[in-house]
């Protein structure tokens, strides 16, 4: 009698867990709480005012592939599109934020170089006709080791954190 009682109470935990995990199927979270008329964006390539050509595409990838599963949205073309993002590279500069006296007479020892990019950006509502969040000049900067690693390392860090002040910026209006 115990047993069967067992093997009942299993049974019903069972299908209330499988009736729990049916409805919750149903349910979709999207991060940012966007406005619920924006459900796609189109990310526009940025102007370049730099000399550095492979920005434009290194930025544009980086938001193509993080912006829109970070704010629960999908690509779109420019013309479908609810809300698009575009923007255009201000600057880019390297510099030694770390450095130590060198062995010899007038030698520097770099420890750290530093990747800064300044850029422009427009998040916009294209049903409503707004501006939903701007920077006009949003600067960030990624760290690179001059020994081990290379200026395109502190590059993706910049980026990313581009990407993530873009993504930050976005949805602090919601």
């Amino acid at each position: 009698m115990m047993k069967e009682f067992g093997v009942l109470v299993i049974r019903i935990l069972g299908i209330f867990f499988l009736a729990l995990g049916v409805n919750s199927c149903n349910y979709s979270f999207r991060s940012g709480s966007f406005p619920d008329h924006i459900r796609t964006v189109a990310i526009l390539p940025f102007e370049n005012d730099t000399n550095r050509f492979e920005l434009t595409q290194e930025i544009h990838e980086a938001l193509l592939q993080e912006l829109p599963r970070a704010l629960g949205i999908t690509n779109a073309a420019e013309d479908a599109a609810q809300s698009v993002i575009r923007g255009r590279v201000l600057r880019y500069d390297l510099t030694t934020p770390l450095y130590r006296p060198g062995v010899g007479a007038g030698q520097v020892d770099v420890l750290q170089r530093q990747v800064g990019i300044q850029v422009q950006v427009e998040f916009i509502d294209t049903v409503e006709n707004m501006v939903l969040w701007d920077n006009s000049s949003l600067a960030l900067q990624g760290q690179y080791s001059e020994e081990s690693e290379g200026e395109e390392v502190g590059r993706a860090e910049a980026i990313q954190l581009l990407v993530q002040r873009i993504v930050d910026g976005a949805q602090s209006n919601w």
